[in-house]
């Protein structure tokens, strides 16, 4: 075993649901004691007075905020963060991860923001965040079969983007009726509109900013636009300046060992096409060993 190999880190999603928990956490324990609860999240909650105040740090605080009467909402916050977090970990990468998070916090805190501008309400919750992992989930993964628990207790099969379509469909009725028109919404204070605001950041992720920027090979998701609204086939990347002896079984050891580093660090987005070469080649060779 080599000594600088690195050490196997904790993920960033065991410390963005701790942070979830610990914040939780401080808010009940602040709710019994009168009035202290309500100056955290003045302070740290999003509304169109913090914002026209140029208190802008609250465009990604509110997220960690919750209802404290609310525990089953913050639960199933956390497990959608877990269970669909560690899939599109690996291909964001723990840097791209936390900036897609806390730009799917922004967008939908901006949307929200716009609606209410005039209203006296405040914003908390990771609802943006949750439906934008939500949707580029749908997005990569658009017709693997996941298995829901309805109610708790009946198990349902379900492609991804069936998931994505709903969660599209009732937040835009929530938002129109509820929102805009004002009728009273059986989902109690919903926000529809952060919902719709992550979304959008999710999809405008995976369409403009993933592809090409790093240019991963897949297929395409059946979640898209009209192909007349796509965009433009990334740019190649160019040649690299070396190349491996596949026929030297030490030289294809330590580059296999350098891109498999680079994936742990940076995930698999961050590889070139000559370094996914590589792997292939190396993949075949043990093949036929």
């Amino acid at each position: 075993m080599r000594d600088n190999y690195d050490r196997r880190r904790t993920s960033v999603i065991t410390w963005l649901i701790s942070l979830v928990v610990a914040v939780f956490v401080i808010q009940s324990v602040l709710t019994r004691l009168s009035g202290m609860r309500f100056g955290l999240e003045s302070a740290l909650g999003l509304s169109p007075f913090a914002l026209r105040s140029g208190h802008l740090w609250t465009l990604l605080t509110y997220g960690f905020l919750h209802d404290t009467g609310n525990l089953l909402q913050v639960i199933g916050y956390l497990l959608v963060v877990f269970f669909i977090g560690r899939e599109v970990l690996p291909i964001l990468g723990t840097r791209r991860f936390v900036g897609f998070y806390a730009a799917a916090l922004v967008a939908g805190g901006l949307f929200w923001s716009a609606v209410h501008w005039r209203g006296p309400e405040v914003l908390l919750g990771a609802s943006a965040a949750v439906s934008a992992l939500v949707i580029l989930y749908a997005c990569f993964f658009p017709n693997r079969e996941i298995t829901l628990l309805l109610f708790f207790v009946l198990p349902v099969n379900i492609k991804p983007k069936i998931v994505a379509y709903v969660m599209i469909a009732v937040d835009l009725c929530g938002f129109v009726f509820y929102e805009v028109l004002g009728a009273t919404s059986p989902f109690g204070s919903a926000a529809h509109s952060a919902h719709l605001g992550g979304m959008a950041a999710g999809w405008v992720y995976f369409r403009y900013l993933h592809d090409a920027r790093w240019g991963i090979n897949r297929q395409e998701a059946d979640i898209e636009l009209p192909r007349w609204m796509g965009q433009k086939d990334a740019a190649k990347s160019p040649p690299p300046p070396y190349s491996v002896n596949m026929g030297d079984r030490g030289h294809l050891r330590a580059e296999v060992d350098r891109i498999l580093d680079k994936i742990n660090s940076d995930g698999f987005g961050s590889l070139s096409a000559a370094e996914k070469k590589v792997l292939d080649e190396a993949r075949d060779l043990i093949g036929r060993r």
